[in-house]
């Protein structure tokens, strides 16, 4: 049938026919946060030292600070696709619902930009700015 049982049906209990959208959609994302992980962890370890000068002015390069906005972003997207499937599934009272998928929204939308500005006064402002 899909989505439950007759008793599950008439109480709103059957599938909301989410879960498939939601599956793939961590999927994705774990594929592209494991890809930017691995991009991320051998960057960090070619380079010959962790002191603030050598990070950002390896973070000041084009071909860095791309991949790097896009691993802000898909960290983020990952992690609010995780967080909105808790948050569906536990929170039962649905103005509490609403209210957290919007502060989580918010949330995942405010440390995207400010990773991305972070990155972005880096390469365009250089690290003393």
């Amino acid at each position: 049938m899909g989505s439950g049982t007759k008793i599950g049906r008439v109480r709103g209990l059957g599938s909301a026919r989410q879960g498939g959208k939601h599956w793939i959609s961590g999927m994705e994302s774990s594929v592209a946060s494991l890809l930017l992980s691995v991009w991320l962890v051998v960057s960090l370890l070619l380079l010959p030292n962790f002191d603030q000068a050598t990070l950002a002015q390896w973070l000041g390069q084009t071909s860095v600070a791309v991949p790097m906005i896009l691993t802000i972003g898909v960290f983020f997207w990952h992690t609010q696709i995780g967080l909105t499937v808790l948050i569906e599934d536990y929170v039962h009272d649905e103005g509490l619902k609403l209210g957290t998928l919007m502060l989580l929204k918010l949330y995942a939308l405010a440390g995207t930009v400010f990773g991305v500005f972070a990155v972005a006064k880096i390469v365009f402002a250089g690290a003393g700015a």
